[in-house]
């Protein structure tokens, strides 16, 4: 006989398997037993697996050596096995299925049906019990509907008005954040501007044209021999440099002398000296040696040009600031948002970021060109703060029974801002806003519930601040009275 064999593992509970054995179809079904691992059934799981073999027609047989499993399959009566082969070479014992008794048919039946079954009584049957009830439901289905189909929309343009209030606004770089009593932050807003000058040069100088030369004379100071490398810069007491033009080495001992030939570090008649000016040597060799001059430095020469003057400079810086400064105004107020507002006091400038002049100073040219570029700085007051300010002045005075019909306010200036000493800029504005009298939708469909329109306009006419007519309209058209339900009617202002 075929026989399902189905290999349990450890993983396997009583679903699992159950959902394995729904797959055969075979007369047999045999579970085996893994060796070395624990299957977490139970006897009473045993005895579902059983029921669900004999529900598919089958017969449920185990193969397994755990003696407790083959002890709870024995109080079953379910066959076990050593093995597979041992399953298919011995008979199974048969199942013996339960016979169900079939009791006879009772003769008294038809006798109990006739006492359940009782009689109608005689008011129940008459005509006009069933007319009664049949407009006893009409009437219900009517007040169903007059109940819940009717609706109403309540229309209200409850009172409203301008709420006012003037305050002193007191800004300040000190303050962090914005207070009922006036005090705002002032902020601080930058911008950076470029632009270029050129003025007619009007000065008078000199055009260096070529550097004075000559020779000095090294004294050494030490008994060690000293090397003097070419550049080496000595100078006079009025500052006028020169540097060596080779490179040369002092022997070793006390007052021993070198020639060495040296020119200008810079080009024009300052380099011109008498004998006996150059007298200090710059840098380290200034210890070792020292230097003088026997006879004067010559060749230095210039011709007179024109130069920009300091005036010329100034006059370029003056005109082209005040350029500038118009164009960072401009973009400043370009820069703010609407309701900003500018303190004209606070208006500075930050710093020079470049300041470039083509000629430079000390060359030629008949025109001067000056680039800058100026960074600008001011305080201001912001649109937010200024409307949180007015905000909590607004909400601190509003009449009792009022509220704000939107977030919008108006501010408008009274006076212009002024820098006091203490470095506060205090100003007055105006805030204005739409305030509206609060009626409550309960109150309103409590007092209209069931009255007609034009009964429950006139009441609400009489009983609320409005500043029009309430406007009542109903569905259906055709309906005279307000619902008396509720929720049937809404309740809109505006």
């Amino acid at each position: 006989m075929k026989t399902q064999i189905i290999t349990l593992e450890s993983h396997d509970d009583l679903i699992s398997v159950r959902d394995r054995m729904s797959w055969a179809k075979t007369p047999r079904i045999l579970l085996v037993w893994p060796k070395y691992e624990k299957v977490s059934l139970r006897q009473v799981d045993l005895k579902v697996l059983q029921r669900h073999a004999l529900s598919l027609g089958a017969q449920l047989g185990l193969v397994t050596r755990a003696r407790r499993v083959r002890q709870d399959a024995e109080a079953l009566k379910i066959p076990v096995f050593e093995s597979t082969g041992q399953a298919q070479r011995l008979a199974w014992p048969r199942v013996r299925r339960r016979k169900w008794l079939q009791r006879p048919p009772r003769k008294d039946l038809r006798q109990q049906r006739e006492q359940v079954l009782a009689r109608e009584e005689a008011w129940r049957v008459h005509p006009a019990t069933r007319v009664g009830a049949f407009l006893l439901g009409v009437a219900s289905v009517l007040l169903l509907v007059a109940l819940f189909i009717p609706r109403a929309e309540v229309v209200l343009h409850p009172e409203s008005k301008t709420q006012s209030v003037v305050l002193p606004v007191i800004a300040g770089p000190s303050v962090e954040s914005v207070f009922i009593t006036g005090s705002i932050p002032a902020r601080e807003k930058r911008v950076i501007v470029e632009g270029t000058q050129t003025v007619v040069v009007t000065g008078q100088g000199v055009t260096p044209q070529s550097k004075a030369k000559g020779s000095v004379t090294f004294r050494n100071l030490t008994q060690q021999a000293v090397t003097i490398p070419m550049g080496t810069v000595v100078r006079t007491e009025d500052n006028i440099r020169f540097a060596t033009t080779r490179e040369g080495e002092v022997a070793a001992g006390l007052d021993e002398v070198l020639d060495l030939p040296v020119e200008a570090v810079e080009s024009g008649r300052a380099g011109n000296v008498d004998v006996e000016t150059i007298v200090v040597v710059e840098g380290r060799l200034g210890l070792s040696l020292s230097v003088t001059n026997a006879g004067p430095l010559s060749g230095g020469r210039e011709t007179p040009s024109v130069q920009a003057s300091d005036a010329d400079r100034e006059r370029a810086k003056e005109a082209l600031m005040v350029t500038l400064e118009s164009e960072a105004r401009t973009r400043l107020a370009e820069e703010t948002n609407a309701g900003d507002v500018l303190f004209d006091d606070m208006f500075a400038v930050s710093q020079i970021v470049s300041e470039v002049y083509d000629p430079p100073a000390g060359a030629a040219g008949t025109k001067l060109t000056l680039t800058m570029q100026v960074e600008f700085s001011s305080l201001y007051a912001d649109a937010a703060d200024l409307t949180q300010l007015a905000s909590l002045a607004l909400n601190a005075s509003i009449p009792p029974g009022f509220a704000a019909v939107s977030e919008e306010l108006a501010l408008k200036p009274v006076t212009e801002p002024i820098l006091n000493d203490d470095g506060f800029t205090r100003w007055t504005i105006r805030a204005e806003r739409r305030i509206v009298q609060q009626v409550s939708p309960a109150q309103v469909t409590q007092m209209i519930q069931g009255l007609s329109a034009r009964r429950a306009q006139s009441l609400l006419g009489q009983s609320l601040p409005l500043d029009d007519a309430a406007a009542i309209s109903l569905s259906p058209s055709w309906w005279p009275w307000i619902p008396i339900v509720p929720f049937r009617i809404s309740v809109v202002t505006e």
